[in-house]
């Protein structure tokens, strides 16, 4: 029996780990980066040992120091969680070299799905449907295969996951750029830039399939989840059942399911994934030889733990009855927060969690808590929020209210996008597939209307009344009178506001009688009730709301019914230095310098791809806003940069 468990992970899936060991009695450890020190998941376990670094490749991609972790806090297990070394058969191996249980599959059949290309040859002589395709090599004719292939295709990371290394082909023409880009990308991410072309189905499906094994020969489907909500091929919604698969087709996925188990001799907790076409004929992608991010939904509409059940199996045990006997119970929905500003493209977003919380009725597995530090080195997810109801619009109901009325100040999050889809009339109509978020662009960046106006001009007003009561309670003499308060009228109040790119301006001013309110000029009808730093009552337009309102260096964060609103202080003096030039090119996020595309001096053109930066092993391309001059040129390949920092000029034809 496994008495003391290492997880080689961090953030929420160690979190999840080590709860359900402890309800197992089963002693925990925790392996952290510098950057971890402080996590909640290092304050979750029993023990902890550091990962002297910060990238993963100096710390939770080291095999070597987990093992030595082990050692040193006499773990007699490993968990490797989902990322880093969860699907590495060299660290299984080591694992059981060094006696120490790995909990998930045996290494042959890691390394038999570890390589995409290997897996779909396994797949299709098993009997499972797989998709044409091609392996690339150095001698390979891109031509002859792309043609073989078909187009649409999809150049594949042979290795790893994630969306990384891969890229959407149309023509021949575009084929040898978006093998080498992939190539880059999987080798940076994976360590090994082989990649393969695969048909590409368009606007599929994705749906997977829940499997479990034992090491007496017994392989179960827990049914299927969809996962067709995407961004950058990495999924943000999840739900089980999926609203496409009746019972018929859900036999079908299950058996396929299962073959692919038996060809693997698996034995723990996997996921088989498909794509799903318009016809109902479905695909083999690939198998997760270990926990997936949205198990919860699995978890949800089961009624089973698989984490425990993953530790069950690893001890050698049969799978018990009620894993064979399961059934679908209601339906589960599973939200990934990620800090990510959303209409900037998805780039990931840094900086303090200075308060999180959502309330309660659904499930939040998270990884932070108030004060973490969101930073560059590791995926940007928060947390995962996961409701289940009686039916699909029950959960997604419950979901989306639970998203909104959370809070979350700091960091931008894609909060909004989550709560759009789940409102959404096709997404509660159940028509869903890969292709969705661009069907639907408003959802990515929504047209700001009159609500959305309104919602702002009221927290701004909400902003501004906390404000005032925060310096009256900072008061020296006086307290109780309100500032700015005369016994003759005088000139209002003014304090300013950015929201995004808008900027707000609130005049109040009190008077025996109450509080007079303008917003940008246009005077509300306001009754206040009750205000103090962090929480404001009054009426406008004769709905009575309380708001929330948290001040943090200026920054005002304010929730309320009817959404939330982050509001940054605009100080009535701005220093001149503080401004940037004419054409200066900003890193859009922080990360490492990959390549400088051009040197000073240079005549560059509009949108001419200057510098290439990498963030959580993502790339971006930052290029010229205009035909000019490349003046000044600030990073070389490898720095670090942050986000808004300058990193080059270009002037010229700026405008």
């Amino acid at each position: 029996m496994i008495q003391k468990l290492l997880v080689a992970n961090r953030g929420e899936i160690a979190v999840r780990v080590f709860r359900t060991a402890r309800a197992l009695g089963i002693a925990t450890v925790a392996v952290h980066s510098d950057p971890d020190e402080g996590a909640p998941f290092v304050a979750a376990a029993d023990e902890a040992v550091r990962l002297p670094g910060a990238a993963p490749a100096d710390t939770y991609l080291r095999g070597d120091l987990v093992l030595a972790a082990a050692r040193a806090t006499g773990a007699d297990a490993v968990h490797p969680g989902y990322g880093f070394l969860s699907e590495n058969a060299g660290f299984a191996r080591e694992c059981a070299a060094a006696g120490v249980t790995f909990v998930g599959p045996s290494p042959e059949a890691i390394a038999a799905m570890g390589s995409k290309i290997e897996a779909k040859a396994l797949m299709g002589a098993a009997g499972v449907p797989v998709l044409p395709g091609a392996t690339v090599t150095e001698g390979s004719d891109l031509a002859a295969e792309g043609a073989r292939v078909g187009y649409p295709l999809l150049v594949k990371a042979a290795f790893g996951g994630g969306g990384r290394g891969m890229r959407v082909v149309r023509s021949s023409a575009e084929l040898a750029d978006a093998v080498m880009s992939a190539r880059r990308e999987a080798a940076s991410a994976f360590g090994d830039g082989t990649v393969f072309l695969e048909r590409f189905v368009v606007d599929p499906r994705h749906v997977e399939v829940q499997i479990l094994g034992d090491a007496h020969g017994s392989v179960v489907a827990l049914f299927e989840r969809e996962c067709s909500i995407q961004r950058r091929y990495q999924k943000i919604v999840e739900e089980a059942p999926s609203p496409a698969v009746d019972d018929a087709l859900r036999a079908e996925l299950g058996a396929a399911a299962i073959a692919a188990g038996k060809a693997l001799s698996y034995v723990g907790a996997g996921t088989v994934e498909f794509v799903l076409d318009a016809d109902g004929a479905f695909h083999f992608l690939e198998v997760n030889t270990r926990l997936q991010v949205e198990h919860p939904v699995t978890e949800l509409v089961t009624g089973l733990d698989l984490v425990a059940l993953q530790l069950r199996v690893a001890e050698g045990e049969p799978l018990p009855a009620e894993v064979h006997d399961a059934r679908i119970t209601g339906h589960a929905i599973e939200a990934r927060l990620y800090a990510e500003d959303v209409p900037a493209g998805f780039l990931p977003a840094t900086g303090t969690l200075h308060a999180f919380s959502v309330p309660g009725g659904v499930r939040v597995d998270t990884g932070v808590a108030d004060g973490s530090v969101v930073g560059p080195h590791y995926d940007p997810m928060l947390a995962k929020v996961i409701a289940h109801g009686p039916t699909r619009t029950a959960a997604a109901r419950a979901l989306a209210a639970a998203l909104q009325g959370a809070r979350v100040h700091g960091v931008v999050t894609n909060r909004d996008l989550l709560v759009g889809v789940l409102r959404e009339p096709d997404f509660l109509a159940g028509r869903t597939d890969t292709g969705y978020l661009d069907r639907h662009p408003d959802l990515l960046d929504p047209p700001e209307d009159d609500a959305a106006r309104d919602r702002v001009a009221l927290h701004a007003v909400a902003a501004a009344l906390a404000r005032q009561a925060a310096h009256r309670a900072q008061a020296r003499v006086l307290g109780g009178m309100p500032s700015g308060w005369r016994n003759v009228a005088g000139q209002p109040q003014r304090v300013s506001f950015t929201a995004g790119e808008r900027t707000i301006e609130v005049a109040y001013r009190f008077r025996r009688d109450g509080v007079e309110v303008a917003v940008d000029g246009v005077p509300l009808d306001v009754v206040l009730h009750a205000a103090a730093p962090s929480s404001v009552e009054l009426t406008v337009g004769g709905v009575r709301r309380t708001l929330s309102v948290h001040t943090v260096d200026g920054t005002s964060y304010v929730d309320g019914p009817l959404g939330s609103t982050t509001l940054v202080g605009v100080p009535r003096f701005v220093d001149p230095s503080e401004a940037q030039q004419p054409g200066s090119l900003l890193a859009p996020m922080p990360g490492a310098v990959l390549r400088v595309l051009a040197e000073p001096g240079a005549t560059v053109t509009a949108g001419q791809a200057l510098v290439v930066l990498e963030a959580m092993k993502m790339e971006h391309t930052v290029a010229a806003p205009a035909d000019g001059e490349l003046t000044e040129l600030h990073v070389v390949a490898g720095d670090q940069v942050s986000t808004g920092q300058v990193l080059a000029v270009v002037t010229g034809d700026t405008a």
